[in-house]
C-alpha cells in the first residue's frame, strides 16, 4: 500500500510539474525559441525561456494575463488557465513576408503589408548566417542591391540604376549623406559595422518625401542593436564574442559586445577589428584581370616588381576598427532616451583601380592611397509612444552630430611630387517626427528636419626628395557650407484589411555658400564665391490592395530630387587620365519622376512569388561634361595638360526594370528561394542617347536552404549577365583598364557565376560555428564597373560564443 501511494504521489507530482512548465515554439517551423521574455502586466513577475524554449510559470496566478515577447516574433498574451490543456505556446514570426515590421517608411513602426513601396528587410539572424565582411557585402547578399568595388576597402551600392549621391544612407534614422558625397563611387557604407546591426531595411525607389535630397533611387536604413533593460530586479548581463578567418584575403576579424541591463537603464558596448591582407582572385577567367607586376617605392627610388603570383592583387590590404557605445534610459513605459556614440577608422587603404593604370606601357602611379576614413556620430533620440496631445499620439526627436574625415595621397611613378588632400565635414542634424491617429482608419505622419554641413578642405604638394611641403589647390572650397530645412506630411487610410492608401508631400529649402578665394590663386576662376539656393516640392501616392489571401497588388507613383551639394558646385579633382573637374556655381536640383507596379502571389506560404516593375525619368540631371574655364578647354593640373570638365545640368535619363522573387517551401525543413533583377536605361550625352552609367547588368541568385534543429545548410549560386562594349556608358569605356577585352579589343564586362556553400551549427546554448566555402569553382570575375577582381575560392570560418 505504501508503495502504491508512493507511486501515485510521484505520478501526481510529475503531472503537476509538467503542468507548470511550458515550451515556446515557432508557429511555422515548430522549433523552440530561446530568449522569450515572459512577464505579467506590471512586470513584477518574469522569466525567460531556455535553450530548449522551456520556462516555468509557477509564479504566475491562473487568471492573470501573461505576455510572451521576442524580438523576431509577434507579441502574444494569454492567461495561465488557458494553457492548462497544453504546455505549448506558439509564436508567429514577424520577420517573414507580409508580417514584417518596417520603420523606414514613416520613421515609426508599420506593418510591411501596408506599405505600397517595395522594402527589403534583413534581420540580425540573417546577417549572422550570411557572415558579411562589410555592410556593403551585407547589402549585396540581398540579391537586389548591386555593389561596385574600386578597392578591397570599398563597396558602392547600386539600386535600380542609381548609385552614390543619388542613394541615401541612414543609421538609426540619421542621414549619413553629407555635402561632399560624390557622383563617383562612394565607400562610406563600409563605416557601418555589420556586427552591430540589428536590422537593415532597403527601400527600392524614391524616398524623398521622408528623407529629402539624394533619396532618388533608394534608401538604405541601418538600425543598430539596442541596449536591453532587465525585466527583474537583478542585473541583466549578456555578452558575445566572435572570431572569423577568411582565406582569400587572409582576413582576421575579432568582435566583442556586452550588455548591462537594469530596470530603467541599459548599456551596450561593441568593438570590432578586422585585418585584411592582399586579395586573391580566382583562377579561371579573363587574363586582363591578372596582376603581373606592381610598383614599389624604395629608398633608391621607384621600381617595378614582378608579381610571383599574379592572382594576388598587390597591394590591397587594410585594417578597420569599429566602436559603438549606447545608453538607454526608460523612466516610463511610454518614454525612452537613447544615446548612441559611433566611431570607425581605417588604415590607409590603396585605391586599387588607380594602381593598375598604365601610361606608355609603364604603371602610371607609384602610390595612390585613401588615407584613414574616419567617421564619428553622436545621436540622441527621444521617443514618446503615447500622449493625450491633440497634435500627436507618438513623437520622436533626433539630435545628431557627425564628423567625417577622409584624405587622398597619390604620386606618379618616379615622380618626386606627392599630392596630398585632406577633407573633413561637420554635420549637424535635427529631426522631429510625429504620428497621429485621426480616426480609426486614418493615420497621419508629419515631421520637420534641419541639416547643416561645414566643409574643411586642404591641398598640399610634398617633394619627397627635399622633404618640403607647399600648399596647392584643395579638392573643395575650404569653409564651404550646405544647409537644408524641410517639412513633410504623409497620410495612411486603411478602410479595411484589403485596401491601404498612402500619400505624402515634402517641401525642402536648400542653400549653400562657398568661397573660392584660396583656390583662385591656382585656378583663376571667373568668380570668387558662390551662393546657391533652391527649393523642391516632392510627393508620393500609392495603394496596396489584397482582394484575397493569395493576391496582393501594389501601385506607387512618386517624385524625388537631389539638390547640388559642395561636391557638385566646388570640386577640383582629376576625374580620369587627362581630365580635371573644376567648380561650377550655376547649378539647379535634378528631379526624378517614377512609378512602380508590384504583384505578390502567396499560396499559403508554400509558394510565394513577388514581381515588380518600375520606370524613372530623371530631368536636369547633374552630370560631368566638358567645360570651358575662362574660355580655355584645357589647363595644366598636377603637371599634366588636362581637358576641363564640370558638373552641369546637362542631361536627362530614362531607367526601367523588372524584378522577380520566388520562395518555395519544398518541406518544413527545405526551402528554395530565387531573385532576379533586370535593369536598363539610357541618358542624353551631347544630344545622343547612351547607356546609363549605373545601370547594372541583369543579376540574381538562387538558394537551397535546409534547416533542422540546430543545423542549417545553404547551397547557392550567384550570377551576372554580360555588358557588351556597346552597352557600356562612355565614362566606363574611358576606364578600359578595369575591363576585359572582347574579340575586337574593346572593353566589356563579361558574365560570371559562383557556386557557394554555407553552414551553421549551434553546438550549445553558448556556441555557434559558421563555415562557408564561396566561389567553389574559383572563378575570376569583377562585378560591373569594379576596379578590383572579386575573391577567388574563399573559405570563411566564424565562431561565436555567448554568455
Amino acid at each position: 500500500m505504501k508503495f502504491f501511494f508512493a507511486i501515485s504521489f510521484f505520478l501526481f507530482a510529475s503531472i503537476q510539474l509538467k503542468a507548470q512548465n511550458i515550451k515556446v515554439l515557432n508557429s511555422l517551423t515548430r522549433e523552440p525559441i530561446f530568449g522569450v521574455a515572459i512577464y505579467n502586466m506590471d512586470k513584477s513577475k518574469s522569466t525567460v525561456t531556455n535553450f530548449l524554449g522551456e520556462a516555468s510559470l509557477d509564479e504566475f496566478s491562473d487568471n492573470e494575463i501573461i505576455y510572451f515577447k521576442h524580438l523576431s516574433h509577434v507579441l502574444k498574451e494569454i492567461t495561465k488557465r488557458q494553457l492548462e490543456q497544453s504546455n505549448r505556446v506558439y509564436l508567429v514570426s514577424n520577420t517573414q513576408g507580409l508580417d514584417e515590421i518596417v520603420i523606414s517608411a514613416s520613421k515609426f513602426e508599420q506593418s510591411k503589408r501596408d506599405i505600397p513601396q517595395k522594402i527589403i528587410n534583413i534581420n540580425a539572424e540573417t546577417i549572422q548566417f550570411g557572415n558579411p565582411q562589410t555592410s556593403a557585402d551585407l547589402l549585396e547578399s540581398t540579391g537586389q542591391v548591386y555593389v561596385q568595388k574600386s578597392q578591397l576597402g570599398g563597396g558602392s551600392p547600386m539600386i535600380r540604376g542609381f548609385s552614390t549621391n543619388r542613394l541615401l544612407i541612414t543609421v538609426d534614422g540619421v542621414r549619413m549623406n553629407n555635402a561632399i558625397f560624390r557622383g563617383g563611387n562612394l565607400q562610406n557604407v563600409i563605416s557601418i559595422d555589420p556586427f552591430s546591426i540589428q536590422n537593415t531595411e532597403v527601400t527600392l525607389g524614391s524616398g524623398s518625401v521622408i528623407y529629402g535630397s539624394d533619396a532618388i533611387g533608394g534608401v538604405m536604413s541601418f538600425y543598430t542593436q539596442q541596449p536591453q533593460t532587465s525585466l527583474t530586479d537583478s542585473l541583466f548581463f549578456k555578452a558575445n564574442t566572435i572570431v572569423r578567418y577568411a582565406t582569400a584575403s587572409d582576413e582576421k576579424t575579432a568582435h566583442i559586445d556586452f550588455n548591462l541591463g537594469y530596470k530603467k537603464w541599459a548599456f551596450l558596448t561593441n568593438v570590432s577589428y578586422s585585418n585584411f591582407g592582399d586579395l586573391r582572385m580566382g583562377k579561371h577567367g579573363p587574363m586582363a584581370y591578372l596582376r603581373p607586376e606592381f610598383a614599389l617605392a624604395t629608398n633608391s627610388g621607384d621600381v617595378i616588381i614582378q608579381n610571383n603570383n599574379p592572382l594576388v592583387q598587390k597591394v590591397t590590404g587594410y585594417q578597420q576598427l569599429n566602436l559603438l557605445q549606447k545608453v538607454h534610459f526608460k523612466p516610463q513605459d511610454n518614454l525612452s532616451f537613447n544615446l548612441g556614440l559611433f566611431y570607425t577608422t581605417t588604415s590607409d587603404y590603396p585605391r586599387y583601380d588607380r594602381l593598375i593604370r598604365y601610361r606608355n606601357d609603364v604603371l602610371r602611379s607609384a602610390e595612390w592611397n585613401y588615407g584613414p576614413q574616419n567617421w564619428f556620430m553622436s545621436n540622441l533620440q527621444i521617443i514618446k509612444l503615447s500622449s493625450h496631445s491633440n497634435l500627436y499620439d507618438k513623437i520622436k526627436a533626433n539630435i545628431a552630430y557627425q564628423n567625417f574625415q577622409e584624405s587622398r595621397m597619390d604620386r606618379d611613378f618616379q615622380s618626386d611630387i606627392r599630392n596630398l588632400g585632406n577633407e573633413a565635414v561637420d554635420a549637424y542634424s535635427f529631426n522631429l517626427d510625429f504620428e497621429k491617429n485621426l480616426a480609426l482608419k486614418t493615420k497621419l505622419f508629419y515631421g520637420l528636419e534641419y541639416v547643416y554641413n561645414k566643409v574643411m578642405s586642404y591641398g598640399e604638394e610634398e617633394n619627397i626628395s627635399t622633404n618640403t611641403i607647399i600648399p596647392t589647390v584643395s579638392r573643395y572650397p575650404n569653409g564651404a557650407s550646405w544647409q537644408s530645412a524641410a517639412a513633410y506630411t504623409s497620410i495612411k487610410y486603411k478602410p479595411n484589411l484589403k485596401l491601404v492608401f498612402q500619400s505624402g508631400l515634402r517641401f525642402n529649402y536648400i542653400t549653400s555658400h562657398a568661397d573660392f578665394s584660396e583656390n583662385n590663386v591656382y585656378l583663376n576662376l571667373p568668380f570668387s564665391s558662390s551662393h546657391n539656393e533652391s527649393s523642391a516640392l516632392t510627393g508620393t501616392a500609392g495603394i496596396r490592395w489584397s482582394p484575397n489571401a493569395i493576391l496582393q497588388w501594389k501601385l506607387n507613383a512618386s517624385s524625388a530630387f537631389r539638390a547640388p551639394n559642395i561636391d557638385d558646385i566646388g570640386k577640383v579633382f582629376d576625374s580620369e587620365p587627362g581630365s580635371v573637374v573644376v567648380p561650377n556655381n550655376n547649378l539647379k536640383p535634378e528631379y526624378a519622376y517614377g512609378g512602380e507596379l508590384g504583384l505578390k502571389l502567396n499560396f499559403n506560404e508554400k509558394l510565394v512569388l513577388d514581381l515588380s516593375s518600375y520606370y524613372t525619368y530623371l530631368d536636369n540631371a547633374l552630370v560631368r561634361r566638358y567645360f570651358a574655364l575662362n574660355g580655355e578647354t584645357q589647363i595644366m593640373y598636377a603637371g599634366e595638360l588636362s581637358n576641363v570638365q564640370a558638373i552641369q545640368n546637362a542631361s536627362k535619363s530614362w531607367i526601367y526594370g523588372f524584378e522577380v522573387g520566388m520562395k518555395l517551401a519544398l518541406t518544413n525543413q527545405l526551402k528554395l528561394t530565387s531573385q532576379y533583377s533586370v535593369v536598363g536605361g539610357s541618358e542624353v550625352d551631347d544630344g545622343v542617347e547612351v547607356p546609363v552609367r549605373h545601370a547594372a547588368p541583369n543579376f540574381g541568385n538562387t538558394h537551397l536552404v535546409w534547416e533542422h534543429n540546430n543545423l542549417k545548410f545553404d547551397v547557392f549560386a550567384v550570377y551576372n549577365n554580360e555588358l557588351s562594349f556597346y552597352q557600356l556608358a562612355p565614362s566606363e569605356i574611358e576606364k578600359d583598364y578595369i575591363y576585359a577585352k572582347d574579340a575586337n579589343g574593346n572593353p566589356y564586362s563579361p558574365s560570371w557565376y559562383t557556386l557557394n556553400f554555407r553552414s551553421q551549427y549551434q553546438i550549445s546554448k553558448s556556441t555557434t560555428i559558421t563555415a562557408s566555402l564561396e566561389n567553389i569553382t574559383d572563378q575570376r570575375y569583377k562585378t560591373y564597373s569594379s576596379g578590383i577582381a572579386a575573391a577567388g575560392r574563399n573559405f570563411i570560418l566564424s565562431l561565436k560564443y555567448s554568455l
